[in-house]
């Protein structure tokens, strides 16, 4: 509606009669397309109407204040005429375009290439018609994070001065300690900073950003590793674990923040969102990962917490079925509880279950 709004003001044409508009008595024309515009505005604001006027250009926005404010009177006939017009207007409008580059690109996102939209996007900042303070701010806050840290602390409060609060505060906190220190006392200094100046800061941080290469991959080489090593064997993960320690240790442990093992459940689930793991794995695989845990001290940890979190009547029933199961082959006793795990990372993905992460 609000897109609809803009092209009909934007659209009426001059009404073929004469009126008194802002002039001396007896004074009767044609009101001219910005004229007409500025009464339909006046019309709703008068009626209390919330009005998507910010999303038209700023120019627009500009001549349309200034005509309101060099306006007196409309007559009665004029006024009902050019809502009448405005109303035809509107109602024809069948299809609305966003309006701009920016809003262009934001329908077309997933139908073009990066390349092509980052292109755009450095064609649209270079002709200054595009404010790139409006894609700044819908960017995530792990995409602006590495260019925060390496900007100089004077623009990184312009940036943190700029985005949406709660994504600042995240950011902010995602700094080292000194630097979100600078930076929070140069965000008091931000006060007498020409708009210029931060559009021109908006264009340089958006032209950093549009020339990163596009990423191969969705998730970084930490959590890849991390997802492969979830669901391999234990061997495997120790194995690889040991070669990485002595190819690179900083890494390594990286990776071992990055896995979510049987064992993590514990500390890593809410006990409240057990029952709706428990719901979503097959009964004969819980028997199974359980029998064959209760041999493993941090294994039987996760045993005990699964039985303490659930209905004790289900609870009962498993471990029933536990004693009467028998050994358990490691191979069945793995797949049983990377089939757990698993299930705990889609509910994750759907975001049915909230992971703590290590250091909480």
């Amino acid at each position: 509606m609000s897109d609809q709004f803009g092209h009909a003001l934007a659209r009426i044409t001059p009404v073929q009669r004469a009126v008194s508009l802002g002039g001396s008595h007896g004074e009767r024309r044609a009101p001219t397309p910005r004229e007409k515009a500025a009464i339909i505005v006046r019309l709703l604001l008068a009626e209390g109407a919330t009005l998507p006027v910010s999303a038209l250009p700023e120019h627009m926005q500009a001549a349309l204040t200034e005509q309101i404010g060099q306006m007196r009177l409309v007559d009665r006939a004029t006024l009902a005429q050019v809502v009448e017009e405005f109303m035809t207007e509107l109602e024809e409008v069948g299809l609305s375009f966003p309006g701009g580059i920016d809003g262009a690109l934001s329908m077309m996102d997933g139908h073009i290439s990066p390349t092509a939209a980052n292109r755009l996007r450095r064609l649209a900042g270079a002709s200054g018609k595009a404010d790139p303070w409006d894609r700044l701010t819908t960017l995530p806050a792990d995409r602006i994070l590495p260019v925060l840290e390496v900007e100089s602390v004077e623009v990184a409060a312009v940036m943190l001065s700029k985005l949406p609060v709660p994504k600042a505060a995240e950011l902010l906190g995602r700094l080292p300690g000194e630097k979100a220190r600078r930076v929070a006392y140069a965000v008091s200094m931000t006060g007498n900073v020409a708009p210029d100046t931060v559009r021109r800061i908006g264009l340089s941080l958006a032209a950093q950003l549009d020339a990163q290469p596009a990423r191969a991959f969705d998730a970084g080489p930490v959590e890849r590793v991390g997802a492969i090593l979830n669901v391999s064997t234990a061997a495997t993960r120790d194995d690889v674990l040991m070669g990485l320690d002595a190819e690179d240790a900083e890494f390594a442990e990286q990776v071992r923040k990055a896995i979510f093992t049987f064992s993590h459940i514990p500390a890593r689930i809410m006990p409240r969102d057990i029952p709706k793991i428990v719901r979503m794995v097959d009964t004969a695989q819980l028997v199974t990962a359980f029998t064959a845990a209760q041999s493993h001290p941090a294994q039987a940890k996760t045993v005990e917490f699964f039985l303490a979190n659930m209905s004790q009547r289900m609870a009962q029933s498993l471990r029933e079925d536990m004693a009467s199961r028998g050994k358990v082959r490691e191979k069945d006793a793995e797949e049983a509880m990377t089939a757990i795990v698993t299930t705990i990372r889609q509910l994750e993905g759907a975001g049915e279950v909230v992971m703590n992460r290590e250091e909480e």
